[in-house]
């Protein structure tokens, strides 16, 4: 079968698997407190241009989410999303079993606006209903879509005027980094958010998040949050030795320069064969709208998602990765060609 199901359905990249099986007999210390770690930790702090920033690697998204959002919320506080943010509708309440409401806005083109969140802000102005503390947005999307640095900007200005933490989910951070039209770097940011995290598993890793905390006032004994809430990794030099792997030789963007270029020779096949893209996008993951026989006829061949369905039409997701090649994508090709 050809697989197109998502960005996380392989292993690993060869570089961080041969890195692994290069040290898997090592000793280290645990926890975190290991030289991998170390090294990543000053790696991605060169990086994000922050020295003093605190950085944690945990497991995966969901609960890098959650505590991430919980170490800013008490319990009377609130969160502000758009209506299609991971957090609001993939992650089974994970932020709302910490005891957190989210406050959604529709957005527009799965993003968050500035203007979106006054508006909320508006709605909440007194002690009967939950107090807004923090911002949720996640580049790219759960769509695809990027923000530009003048929209993270905005929000960030906005943010800082209301008394707001802004974190920022980068589960497919580097797709985001590579697309075309991107004019944010990792050091925009660091420098407009209080906290956001370098997705690993969805780029090239076994496992692994990397959560940047720049605020001051965020760093405080998160350490106890994390051992609390299940996040600390006995194993924590796993994380440490892949994260130092992805950020040595510029390998966690080259693994997402694979994904977007896969992604427009995806899109191409698509148009070749009249098949109409939604939800546009310049990143890894490709919505298109497919008949019920099409979806039926590829689903033979080819594992990939169903999005959305109507009376006429499946949209379905089709997602590259740092792995797709072009023989797969060739292949797929074929299978289209053929129905």
């Amino acid at each position: 079968m050809i697989c197109l199901l998502n960005d996380y359905n392989s292993l690993g990249c060869k570089e961080v698997l041969e890195t692994i099986t290069k040290l898997g007999q090592e000793n280290n210390i645990g926890y975190g407190k290991d030289v991998h770690t170390a090294n990543a930790i000053n790696l991605i702090r060169k990086e994000i241009g922050y020295n003093d920033a605190d950085i944690y690697f945990l497991a995966g998204g969901t609960i890098t989410n959650r505590i991430g959002l919980d170490a800013i919320l008490r319990p009377y506080e609130a969160v502000i999303s758009v209506e299609s943010g991971h957090i609001n509708v993939h992650e089974t309440g994970a932020v709302e079993s910490t005891g957190h409401k989210i406050l959604c806005a529709k957005g527009n083109d799965g993003k968050l606006s500035s203007g979106d969140i006054l508006n909320i802000l508006k709605e909440h102005t007194d002690s009967h209903k939950v107090l807004p503390r923090a911002v949720y947005i996640s580049d790219s999307t759960e769509i695809g879509t990027i923000y530009t640095l003048k929209e993270l900007k905005e929000i960030s200005k906005v943010c800082h005027e209301n008394d707001l933490y802004l974190f920022l989910d980068g589960a497919r951070l580097g797709c985001a980094l590579c697309a075309e039209g991107n004019d944010i770097s990792l050091k925009d940011i660091a420098k407009y958010t209080d906290i956001f995290y370098i997705g690993g598993t969805k780029n090239g890793a076994p496992l692994g998040e990397a959560l940047v905390i720049t605020n001051k006032d965020l760093k405080k004994n998160f350490a106890y949050l994390l051992k609390n809430q299940g996040g600390l990794l006995a194993k924590g030099f796993l994380c440490g030795i892949i994260f130092e792997t992805l950020f040595t030789d510029n390998l966690y963007l080259k693994n997402a320069s694979n994904s977007i270029q896969m992604a427009k020779k995806l899109r191409e096949i698509f148009r070749t064969n009249n098949i109409k893209e939604v939800y546009v996008n310049p990143t890894n993951q490709v919505f298109v709208e497919l008949t019920k026989e099409q979806f039926a006829k590829i689903s033979e061949k080819v594992l990939f998602e169903k999005w959305e369905e109507n009376d006429e039409f499946i949209v379905s997701r089709f997602v590259t990765n740092f792995n797709t090649s072009l023989s797969e994508l060739e292949e797929f090709s074929n299978v289209l060609g053929s129905l």
